[in-house]
């Protein structure tokens, strides 16, 4: 593969393997999803080294923050909201806040990882490392060549102590300087910079982070201070999608992950998304799918059980 170039289904073989059809490699359904959090509560970033010992991890999300992977040895796979990507260093891995994701690691990996806390972009006041951070922020995986630059800088960044003020700077800089690095390397498959790219962006951080998803358009927009117009600009410009199809694709995504890696009726599922009736839920899963919620789960155990 390129260098450069960003993981697609298709591009690992997956043979179109999907959210729909990978329950039979989680298990058992639970209740929850296993959310972890291995950033203490007084820190708003952490890097450090990918832990050598792991080889397979429970499927899980993230404890509200962005994580970013660098591997430069080993192999297996990286399952990430059911698409399949292989780890084939150098190679980025980028996990946003509620995607659930797994390894199937095969050998010993080397690397590091960037853990960045939502509370990270509030506290921060480089307005343009934030910049560059939305850049990045909806990737999963990007395929490079060697980069000895990016590997110090991984390395610098773990290294850096947080005690005063001054060493708060230096990880602003260093980080600034890795996103910088990072997004020169897959130039072509990042966002470009720009005032519309940037609604598009905050849009997308804006459905990722409210506690509870709400389906109007216009509520995203009144919280981003603009008109429902001129977020669908944007939105059209930047992914070619309009804002509703944005997020009827944002609730798709996450009504299937619970209804895969829960144990939640239709219904109970259906409330969480805030549709006020239950049955409006299954007639919007139908629009979008060709099937009802309960025939989308029970098919995926017939299937693979």
């Amino acid at each position: 593969m390129p260098a450069g170039k960003t993981a697609r289904q298709d591009d690992v073989g997956c043979g179109g393997c999907g959210l729909a059809q990978l329950s039979y490699i989680y298990g058992a359904l639970k209740k929850n999803i296993t959310i972890k959090n291995k950033i203490s509560a007084d820190k708003h970033i952490k890097a450090e080294p990918f832990r050598k010992h792991v080889r397979k991890t429970e499927p899980h999300r993230h404890k509200q923050y962005f994580e970013i992977v660098y591997l430069t040895k080993g192999g297996g796979d990286h399952w990430i909201d059911g698409t399949r990507y292989e780890v084939k260093p150098p190679v980025f891995f980028f996990i946003n806040r509620d995607q659930v994701h797994h390894w199937d690691l095969s050998g010993e990996p080397d690397g590091y990882v960037i853990i960045l806390k939502n509370s990270f972009l509030q506290v921060c006041k480089d307005e343009s490392l934030k910049q560059l951070l939305l850049q990045v922020w909806h990737a999963n995986c990007l395929y490079t060549g060697e980069a000895p630059e990016i590997l110090a800088l991984f390395r610098l960044l773990a290294e850096q102590p947080m005690v005063t003020v001054y060493d708060h700077h230096m990880v602003d800089g260093l980080l600034k300087t890795l996103v910088a690095g990072i997004i020169q390397k897959g130039q072509h498959d990042f966002m470009h910079s720009g005032l519309q790219t940037q609604l598009y962006a905050r849009y997308i951080d804006l459905l990722l982070t409210n506690p509870q998803v709400q389906r109007k358009v216009s509520f995203y927009a009144q919280q981003l201070h603009t008109t429902p117009q001129n977020l669908n600009a944007a939105c059209r410009k930047t992914a070619g999608r309009s804002a509703s199809e944005i997020l009827d694709g944002f609730i798709m995504d996450e009504a299937k992950r619970l209804l895969l890696f829960t144990d939640f009726r239709a219904s109970e599922i259906a409330y969480k998304l805030s549709f006020k009736d239950p049955s409006y839920f299954v007639k919007f899963f139908k629009n979008h799918h060709n099937s009802t919620p309960e025939a989308f789960r029970k098919a995926n155990f017939q299937n693979h059980h």
